[in-house]
């Protein structure tokens, strides 16, 4: 069995590793303040979407408006990868009547078992 070492969110957000990963049931919400050139301060809102939650009801109201998505799969995994068309798919029609259309990363991750 193996444990992970952390998630993306999570270590975005809080900018460390955890020694245990939590997998994510349902969503876990996260806020990271950056400055960009020009003086800027952003806060961004980082929703982390358990890959179990696809066929949730509330699903496509998380990631409607949303400015960026990432689909994340797990390079060891295959069907992780073939998921990802599911997912896009509700990215795209959740923003159909949507003023923003998310730009779309697809970023492969390993998981790494914990010794």
């Amino acid at each position: 069995m193996y444990k992970y070492q952390t998630s993306l969110a999570t270590r975005f957000a809080q900018e460390a590793f955890g020694k245990q990963y939590k997998q994510t049931i349902g969503l876990d919400f996260f806020l990271k303040r950056i400055s960009l050139p020009g003086n800027l301060n952003v806060t961004l809102q980082v929703w982390d979407i358990g890959g179990q939650t696809l066929g949730g009801k509330m699903l496509d109201k998380y990631v409607y408006g949303a400015h960026g998505v990432l689909l994340v799969y797990d390079i060891t995994n295959h069907q992780s990868f073939e998921n990802l068309v599911d997912w896009f798919n509700m990215v795209k029609k959740a923003n159909e009547e949507s003023d923003i259309q998310p730009v779309v990363f697809l970023v492969g991750n390993k998981r790494t078992p914990q010794t």
